[in-house]
């Protein structure tokens, strides 16, 4: 990603409930004030920088159990 653009990481899952869906950062937090996650669990970062770089995972859970995802982002 450039440097102060918008970037979007998807998650997608199916079930029955509904899996609850959550993010998170590797090794750090998700951008104070400069993150959010819409209805279908996409994760917007804003004006990224170097420091946004890392792992992000997302996460699905459910009566079921647990299923996670990881995605890379390079600034």
């Amino acid at each position: 990603a450039v440097a102060g653009s918008t970037v979007e990481l998807g998650c997608s899952t199916r079930g029955d409930p509904a899996p609850q869906v959550q993010w998170h950062k590797e090794h750090g937090d998700l951008p104070w004030g400069r993150h959010e996650v819409d209805r279908e669990h996409t994760l917007r970062l804003y004006a990224v920088t170097s420091a946004d770089a890392g792992t992000y995972v997302c996460t699905a859970q459910s009566q079921l159990g647990t299923a996670a995802a990881t995605t890379f982002l390079h600034v």
